[in-house]
């Protein structure tokens, strides 16, 4: 086999797991399936999720040691095998936030509160810093306030409120002093 037809049967392989763990998942809880089929789909789903929480516990090492890409590499493909981790969506927005890639630790906290919407305020904090650092103050200050509502003593979430009222407040005096009404977006640690 060439490399190109290699990498397309790794991509369609990688597109269909999540479908085929569903599958499982959904058939075994129906009892839809033989004895044999059942056990062997059982097997397959067990080895699908010890594969998952390898990818999980080598990123979060990985992690830990600051080697924030190749932690993402690995939690990309634990992500593979099961989309609809919620925890896994969380660390990697953290680890986004770390390099510096707001825009896409805004889209991984905001699928882990959409998966898990009753989460405790870590991660609503999570994700209101990933909007603070994408210049988003006004979102981050409902994120917060929502990490509040649920733990009212959260000094993070109440610290980083405050950072965001600041960044509200100073956009706030810069329309006032002629900069465009337009303009709502302000970038952390923008120089005036």
């Amino acid at each position: 086999m060439n490399n190109n037809t290699t990498n397309t049967t790794i991509k369609k392989t990688q597109q269909t797991i999540p479908i085929r763990i569903k599958t499982i998942q959904s058939s075994t809880r129906k009892n839809t399936m033989s004895h044999s089929t059942l056990r062997a789909s059982h097997q397959i789903l067990q080895t699908l999720q010890k594969l998952f929480h390898s990818f999980q516990a080598e990123g979060t090492k990985l992690a830990e040691g600051g080697k924030y890409r190749e932690a993402l590499g690995k939690w990309e493909a634990a992500l593979m095998l099961m989309p609809e981790n919620a925890v896994l969506h969380e660390q990697k927005a953290q680890v986004l936030l770390e390099i510096g890639d707001a825009w896409n630790a805004v889209k991984a906290a905001t699928r882990a509160t959409e998966l898990k919407p009753s989460w405790d305020e870590v991660r609503m904090v999570t994700l209101g810093r990933a909007q603070l650092n994408f210049g988003e103050p006004d979102s981050a200050i409902e994120s917060f306030d929502s990490a509040l509502a649920i733990k009212p003593d959260s000094e993070e979430a109440r610290d980083d409120r405050h950072t965001a009222m600041q960044l509200v407040k100073r956009r706030k005096q810069l329309h006032s002093s002629g900069l465009s009404p337009t303009r709502n977006r302000y970038a952390v640690g923008e120089k005036t």
